[in-house]
């Protein structure tokens, strides 16, 4: 900057220096001998048009000078950002690493004192007396327990062998008595409730002589072969009935995993899981006629077939490769990372996530991507990216003047769906640096309003029904003795204009709900299917509510 102030200075100071020369010149050519060719305005002009050029070269030199400084410290800022980013991610990292050599440590320390209490001790049945406690998780994955303070509640329990199932005592009951039967109802009566149900099952499975038996015969009727023409997509009681199978199993390897091996190996013996084998084998046929796509990712029959497997440590008998084509229909399900470690698929995964992007599936890829740290081989952000433009494609009519209101409707339904999902999937991976949300949730503003506008102008253009003649006979034709030139009442065509009938969207029950049109026509008469009509002259229809 000194250098700079020294030589605009110098610059400044050229006109005095100029005047002079033009002093000396002018005293030299008063006393020259000769008569001399060269005149003052020209050296006047020479020195003047020297003076421009180094002042504008200098200006130059200057806004370089500005541009590099701006350059410099940008370049500075970044690198302060991304040293900063790097070394939060290697502390996470080694938080990570140091929480799972402290787990790991704390595994093998539970492990060798219940090795020597069980060489000192005989091994301590199953029993379902004393008082609470709480439960040891040690050798549970993280990720797959429900939450942590249920997890602390729960685990001094079965290191103690205590436990008390306090809201529902029937669980216990039933799994005493082996009743699989009553369990699936119980369960399907309380089904409001499964949160604290699946927190009390794994206690509840203690009391029963064979837990491992009593959830192998509730799984009897996953396939209801005997009863024909059942759709189990359709179907809302083998839908329930195949979840709470699932659950079952679930339950039943928590409870698994917070045992010492001798009572794992007494509670699954081999008998067991040739039982569990043989059904694996009668399911794993029907599996072939699943559509990957049609699944959508959330196969309770896949989830099923892969948790029987797990929790019943069957898996050697099957080809890893067939059981790792049954992930993408299972990818959308919360349990999916942990069935895939215990079934040993970790290996798998990069073949898996590769084919949920070839599929169009790149939400679930990110999650599976960041569910076994695969996030370097498989970016996030260019994923969503991806999914999201695909999305508005496939939401982008050819001819949008040509389409249909219901087929619009379609179209933004798409979009709205696809922006939510991501926004999501950025949340819970805390990608907000790497891919603003600010964008899409305007988008996903804009679309919401207008759904919400065309939603009103529904409500408003929907024509009312007729009220009913105070006789009670129905809404025959109308006879007044109303002179012709009175209108107390608007003519039929502006009380229900032409359009109304244009627009399949208004009505999402079938046509033959309704009344025949009006236009043309004073008479009103109703079909027979119309339903009662109550005091007020207006028909509930549930489909019309929003």
């Amino acid at each position: 900057m000194e250098d700079t102030q020294s030589v605009a200075t110098l610059i400044d100071s050229t006109t005095s220096k100029i005047q002079q020369l033009q002093k000396a010149f002018a005293e030299l050519e008063s006393h020259r001998a000769i008569t001399l060719n060269l005149k003052w305005k020209e050296l006047e002009e020479h020195f003047h048009g020297l003076e421009k050029s180094l002042k504008r070269r200098f200006h130059e030199l200057e806004d370089q000078e500005k541009e590099f400084d701006t350059k410099t410290r940008k370049a500075r800022e970044m690198l302060q950002k991304r040293e900063a980013a790097v070394i939060a991610k290697e502390q996470a990292s080694l938080l990570r690493l140091q929480e799972k050599r402290d787990a790991a440590v704390f595994a093998i320390t539970n492990a060798l004192e219940k090795h020597r209490k069980v060489s000192s001790e005989e091994p301590a049945d199953v029993s379902c007396d004393g008082d609470s406690g709480e439960l040891s998780v040690e050798e549970k994955p993280p990720d797959s327990v429900v939450s942590e303070s249920n997890s602390e509640d729960i685990k001094s329990s079965f290191d103690n062998g205590n436990f008390e199932v306090k809201s529902y005592p029937q669980l216990v009951k039933l799994c005493e008595e082996m009743d699989s039967v009553g369990l699936h109802k119980f369960i399907s009566d309380n089904r409001k409730n499964l949160a604290a149900l699946k927190d009390e099952i794994p206690w509840a499975l203690k009391a029963a002589a064979s837990p491992a038996r009593l959830v192998l015969e509730s799984l009897e009727g996953f396939y209801l072969s005997q009863v024909a023409n059942v759709d189990g997509k359709k179907d809302s009681n083998l839908l329930g009935r195949r979840r709470t199978c699932i659950m079952l199993m679930e339950c039943l390897s928590f409870l698994l995993s917070n045992l010492d091996m001798v009572s794992v190996s007494a509670l699954i013996s081999e008998d067991i899981k040739e039982q569990a084998k043989s059904i694996a084998e009668k399911w794993k046929p029907k599996l072939d006629a699943l559509d990957m796509d049609a699944s959508n990712g959330n196969s309770l029959e896949a989830h099923a077939f892969l948790q029987l497997l797990a929790t019943f440590d069957i898996a050697s008998g099957f080809n890893e490769e067939e059981l790792s084509r049954l992930i993408p229909m299972v990818s959308r399900r919360r349990q999916t990372a942990d069935l895939c470690r215990s079934l040993g698929l970790s290996e798998k995964m990069p073949g898996v996530i590769e084919v949920l992007v070839n599929n169009g599936r790149q939400i679930d890829a990110v999650n599976l991507a960041f569910a076994f740290e695969l996030t370097e081989q498989f970016s996030p952000v260019p994923l969503l990216k991806s999914y999201l433009k695909e999305a508005r494609k496939a939401s982008s009519p050819v001819k949008p003047g040509n389409a249909s209101p219901t087929a619009q409707t379609e179209v933004s339904e798409r979009e709205l769906t696809a922006l939510k999902a991501v926004i999501k999937c950025i949340e819970d991976h805390n990608l907000e640096e790497q891919y603003p949300v600010d964008s899409l949730q305007k988008r996903l503003f804009l679309l919401e309003k207008a759904k919400a506008d065309k939603k009103r102008a529904t409500e408003v253009a929907k024509p009312q029904p007729k009220r009913p003649r105070a006789n009670g006979s129905g809404c025959g034709p109308r006879v007044t003795n109303v002179a012709a030139d009175k209108t107390f009442y608007p003519r039929v065509t502006d009380r229900y204009p032409q359009y109304v009938y244009d627009r399949p969207y208004v009505y999402p029950v079938p046509a033959d709900n309704h009344a025949p049109s009006l236009l043309g026509s004073a008479t009103y008469n109703f079909s027979p299917s119309h339903g009662n009509y109550f005091g007020n002259g207006y028909q509930y229809q549930a489909p019309y509510l929003h």
